[in-house]
């Protein structure tokens, strides 16, 4: 990718905040569909949206749309836009280009990592999911490892190679050859 590394930074934080702001934005309206929305909150870690009952007392399908949306959503977004990654990448050398390639990779994998590994460090979205569908938690973890791992591939297989990327690392090397047509 040729431009300043100003621009990948700002791109790159506006696309975090973007997707932040999407993601909770997307728990909100359903928890106020639902009558469960009680604040907003700022954390220096990140945002949450607060809800009226407490954890132990949400029963009940709406917790798992409340929890679970904003995941599939993003997710959804993310493939989207991987679907038009060569459109996007036209505009690569551009802001906007950036925070396609950017948009891609972060809506393919914080979700998905979401509800994968971080449940292992702090819950998160998984409880709403669990209590809410009656999936068991090592189902959907697993589930989305997978999801992680595909996406993984996506990324490093098609759109690295469209932005020109090249990594040392063995964490983003291909890891499965997919035959190409």
């Amino acid at each position: 990718m040729k431009h300043s590394k100003l621009m990948n930074y700002a791109a790159l934080i506006s696309t975090i905040l973007t997707f932040a702001f999407l993601h909770e934005t997307l728990h909100a309206l359903p928890a106020l569909f639902y009558g469960e929305y009680g604040s907003f909150s700022v954390h220096p870690y990140g945002f949450e949206v607060i809800y009226k009952s407490p954890i132990q007392e949400r029963l009940g399908v709406h917790w798992g749309l409340i929890s679970g949306l904003p995941n599939i959503i993003t997710l959804s977004i993310g493939y989207l836009l991987f679907v038009y990654r060569h459109r996007i990448a036209l505009h690569r050398n551009s802001f906007l280009g950036v925070m396609g390639y950017w948009m891609m990779c972060i809506f393919l994998f914080a979700d998905a990592l979401n509800l994968s590994v971080n449940p292992f460090i702090f819950g998160g979205d998984i409880g709403g999911i669990v209590v809410g569908f009656g999936i068991h938690q090592y189902i959907i973890q697993i589930t989305f490892f997978i999801i992680v791992l595909v996406n993984r591939e996506l990324i490093v297989q098609n759109l690295f190679p469209l932005y020109g990327i090249e990594s040392k690392s063995i964490l983003w090397k291909p890891g499965i050859k997919f035959r190409k047509e």
